[in-house]
């Protein structure tokens, strides 16, 4: 293993602990509050993470960085950001970690299907897939049967993170060319 693989995993264990930390606040401009998270605009790096390991070290590798940006995440977030007293927080803890894992090792599957493919076909399918798998399961899970705008939160954040797949292209193709000089 080398520096970027371990660059990859710790990124990855932090983009967890910001977007599990940033979901809880909604958007409160433009009448967005019931459609919208902060999480939303950060969560699809973690896409953009597993792709370029998937891209560089294969699929059992990508694997590992998810299994270890798990492991990193979900701890950071109990430690840092759960409130043991609040169930919707000890839900978001668990909501997390279950459509993270299943959205996660879902991409890694079908980004190595498609790695032949031109360069954004693989990173944009499993990405939009992968988040399109989380959003609904985080959200089933961490606000079902609360009074949060569970579904209309989940749609907008899908919209927005499918938005920033689009936009995480950009580095993704950037990336391929500085990791593969490294």
């Amino acid at each position: 293993m080398n520096k970027i693989f371990l660059l990859l995993s710790v990124l990855m264990g932090v983009i967890v602990l910001i977007s599990n930390y940033l979901v809880q606040f909604p958007v409160k401009y433009y009448g967005l509050r019931e459609i919208l998270t902060y999480g939303a605009f950060t969560y699809p790096i973690a896409f953009l993470i597993t792709d370029l390991a998937n891209r560089f070290y294969g699929k059992f590798l990508a694997k590992k960085v998810v299994y270890i940006g798990f492991i990193i995440g979900i701890s950071f977030t109990l430690f840092f950001s759960t409130n043991f007293s609040d169930l919707i927080s000890i839900r978001i803890a668990i909501g997390s970690g279950i459509a993270f894992l299943v959205a996660q090792l879902i991409d890694v599957k079908i980004f190595d299907k498609l790695r032949k493919k031109k360069w954004y076909i693989a990173p944009l399918t499993s990405s939009i897939i992968g988040s399109t798998i989380d959003t609904f399961l985080f959200f089933s899970i961490s606000f079902y049967g609360t009074e949060m705008p569970w579904i209309t939160l989940s749609l907008g954040d899908l919209a927005v993170k499918i938005l920033v797949t689009l936009l995480m292209l950009i580095p993704f193709r950037l990336l391929l060319g500085v990791t593969r000089a490294a």
